[in-house]
């Protein structure tokens, strides 16, 4: 993996219904400061971005936004950021967030956390990139996702070592141990009808 100067963070734009993720999101902003990573991710002030780049920049961190510029009239972007990449689409602003980031956080949130979360391992199972993702929740948000994951590999859909790509944390601290720990390069891209 390579070493860990940035995390790209996906996370929700809504805080959600329950007050822990907001308190994880902070947990996750200061971590990053105080291990010195920077913060990547897409670039609102509200919901979990808020307020992970908040404890970020509270802490002292480096926060890079990517924000297409057709949601501007829909996010509110974060002014506080040292800086903020306006792109045109959501396909270029996933692909500076991948390439401006070392590893990946999925925090809780919707769709498009979703959309960020898999692609990333979908790259990574082709052997496009070697970068670690860690789900990280308090309250078994992911337990669903990780059971579908586990019903792809007992159906035949994907093989136990992609399904490893896909590691998991209940906090801050332990996913950034994760992250630091992760080996992702030493799984073989899944290429060819035998390989999922």
């Amino acid at each position: 993996m390579p070493e860990l100067h940035a995390v790209g963070v996906f996370c929700g734009s809504s805080p959600g219904h329950d007050p822990r993720n907001l308190v994880l999101a902070r947990e996750v902003g200061a971590a990053l400061a105080l291990r010195g990573l920077g913060l990547v991710y897409g670039g609102g002030q509200v919901g979990l971005m808020g307020a992970v780049a908040d404890a970020c920049l509270d802490g002292g961190g480096s926060v890079v936004g990517v924000i297409p510029k057709a949601l501007f009239a829909h996010e509110v972007v974060h002014p506080g950021v040292q800086e903020l990449v306006e792109v045109a689409t959501m396909h270029e602003r996933k692909a500076l967030m991948y390439d401006r980031s070392d590893a990946f956080l999925a925090l809780p949130g919707g769709l498009g956390t979703l959309d960020e979360l898999c692609e990333v391992a979908t790259w990574a199972q082709l052997g496009l990139h070697a970068k670690a993702l860690v789900l990280v929740d308090v309250d078994g948000f992911w337990d669903p996702f990780v059971e579908m994951l586990d019903r792809m590999v007992e159906s035949g859909f994907l093989l136990p070592r992609n399904r490893a790509l896909v590691l998991r944390a209940g906090g801050a601290d332990e996913a950034l141990d994760v992250l630091a720990a992760a080996r992702p390069e030493d799984v073989p891209p899944a290429i060819g009808l035998d390989d999922r």
